[in-house]
């Protein structure tokens, strides 16, 4: 009897506040949508190091001829500065390293011509052109700085470069617009709480005479606020579901059916991950919807 009558209580109460129900589940839908884009990115940014910081690696490059570098003064690397760098990379940077390959300068102007059969931006380039290099593999790839101290500055060698350098940007970018994202839901988050804090308000005001027979029958808190509570925590559920339900639907067509069709070699997000953060979504609505309830009610409904 008692669940009927709370049943009963909070359809009357969804039903007669429809107007600000529906803004508050509105609201909270763009809300968690923010949430959920940002918790995604965060995870397609995990994805994407994960896959390539494994696969960049550290190309020391050696002096060819003309260059300006301090350490390339005596012209192109010398046999026993190319031997000096390999015992370097042997003894002092043996845990650091976990794959050397030397690419000549035969074996760089071939990789470059297959690139670039027509030459680069219009100019034909030469074996004479090319640099010699060692390609390292690093066993934790952000321990580069580590092998620039040891080999950056040393005779024969013109630079040390790290390839993770030229994905940094695409990270950078991917986190702002998290962090973007953040702010936005933190904003929208707060206009949810606030609506939902106006509509129970206004419930509890319209429904005062009915909570004060409650009162002198000998209803509890709980009793009197639970309905209140309930109208809050579904329509900020149904709110989330649609979140959830959008970014579902947005990762299927966009990502899945589209980009990851275009571009497949990179590991993008999908509907797995969507339902991996739902719980999440889920849980800051009902805790959205329960603490701005209670704020509410502790002043409108208690004795």
């Amino acid at each position: 009897m008692r669940l009927q009558f709370i049943l009963v209580e909070v359809l009357q109460g969804l039903r007669r506040n429809a107007t600000m129900v529906v803004s508050v589940v509105l609201v909270t839908f763009v809300s968690l949508t923010f949430v959920g884009a940002a918790a995604l990115l965060q995870t397609q940014v995990t994805k994407l190091k994960g896959d390539w910081y494994d696969l960049v690696e550290v190309s020391v490059f050696l002096c060819p001829d003309g260059s300006t570098v301090p350490t390339c003064a005596e012209g192109e690397a010398t046999e026993d500065q190319i031997a000096a760098v390999e015992e370097a990379i042997a003894t002092e940077l043996d845990d650091v390293v976990s794959t050397t390959y030397f690419e000549s300068q035969a074996e760089a102007f071939e990789a470059f011509s297959a690139r670039y059969p027509d030459g680069y931006q219009g100019t034909q380039l030469t074996e004479d052109d090319m640099q010699a290099s060692y390609r390292l593999q690093l066993a934790d790839p952000e321990q580069y700085q580590v092998v620039d101290d040891v080999l950056g500055g040393r005779d024969g060698v013109e630079v040390v470069e790290d390839q993770r350098a030229a994905f940094e940007p695409l990270f950078l970018a991917l986190n702002r617009a998290s962090l973007v994202a953040v702010g936005l839901a933190a904003v929208m988050l707060l206009a949810a709480a606030l609506l939902i804090t106006t509509t129970i308000r206004l419930s509890a005001v319209s429904r005062r005479r009915e909570t004060g027979i409650m009162r002198l029958v000998g209803a509890s808190n709980l009793f009197v606020q639970l309905p209140f509570m309930l109208e809050g925590a579904i329509a900020a559920l149904v709110g989330a579901v649609l979140a959830v339900g959008g970014l579902w639907l947005a990762v299927q067509y966009l990502v899945v059916d589209w980009l990851a069709e275009s571009v497949d070699w990179v590991n993008y997000v999908t509907t797995a991950d969507v339902l991996a953060i739902a719980p999440l979504l889920l849980g800051v609505a009902v805790a959205l919807a329960v603490a701005s309830s209670v704020v509410t009610l502790h002043r409108y409904t208690r004795v």
